[in-house]
């Protein structure tokens, strides 16, 4: 072999040990950025796993929730007994309540539940200020709701609109105060919550207070979303 052809042959050698060294190192760069991924993964997926399976705010508030339930489906079994046995009753009766004090307690409800929802949805983003003033905006709407309350049976009264009035305004007064009862339930818990939530209790990571009050708040929300249409409109 010439001295021309050594040096040929050495590099050709060097070139395929250069691209082979690139090769691993190309090789090297993609099983560490694998490697950071899976990791970062790992990390995530606990997180993710823990929020698809958990239960919002708590076992104990579903209980609770489940037996409001139940008690508001045996009172408007009542209800529909009672209509079926005296339609004129409830038609007349339906005609002497007064729909604006039904309405005003509707959007009070619905609008203290946007702001509980608010409430949970920027804690959960980190915003501690900014769930703390959605949760007291819910609980001033969430006070309107006795007040008006307290106006319209005042007005009731001074109508003859007693619970000696009639089944249908026995029914309506029953129900509508039981579901006042479970209301105020409610808004004693969002004193209670609005004050741990100013110490500081509530966090991106620890939000179950705060997440059970807008559960049970959202079911008295529903029922009541049921008693208006039952006694305000379509009786």
């Amino acid at each position: 072999m010439g001295l021309n052809g050594y040096f040929k042959d050495a590099f050709f050698v060097n070139v395929r040990g250069l691209r082979n060294m690139a090769l691993i190192e190309r090789a090297a760069a993609a099983a560490a950025s694998r490697s950071s991924v899976e990791q970062a993964g790992a990390v995530a997926l606990p997180h993710d796993a823990h929020m698809a399976g958990r239960v919002p705010g708590s076992r104990a508030i579903w209980v609770g929730i489940s037996c409001v339930f139940v008690e508001f489906t045996l009172l408007f079994t009542v209800y529909f007994v009672a209509r079926a046995h005296f339609p004129e009753a409830f038609h007349a009766g339906a005609e002497l309540l007064p729909r604006l004090s039904g309405t005003l307690i509707t959007l009070a409800m619905i609008s203290s539940s946007f702001c509980l929802a608010a409430a949970v949805a920027t804690i959960r983003a980190g915003a501690q200020r900014a769930s703390l003033f959605w949760l007291v905006m819910g609980l001033l709407l969430a006070l309107t709701y006795p007040v008006i309350k307290y106006f319209e049976i005042r007005w009731n009264l001074a109508h003859g609109i007693d619970a000696q009035a009639g089944v249908f305004i026995g029914a309506y007064y029953y129900l509508t105060l039981n579901h006042l009862v479970h209301a105020t339930w409610g808004i004693l818990g969002m004193f209670w919550v609005v004050a741990r939530h100013i110490t500081g209790a509530y966090s991106t990571d620890e939000y179950g207070g705060l997440e059970a009050l807008a559960s049970y708040w959202h079911a008295t929300d529903i029922i009541w979303l049921a008693i208006f249409p039952f006694f305000y409109v379509l009786a």
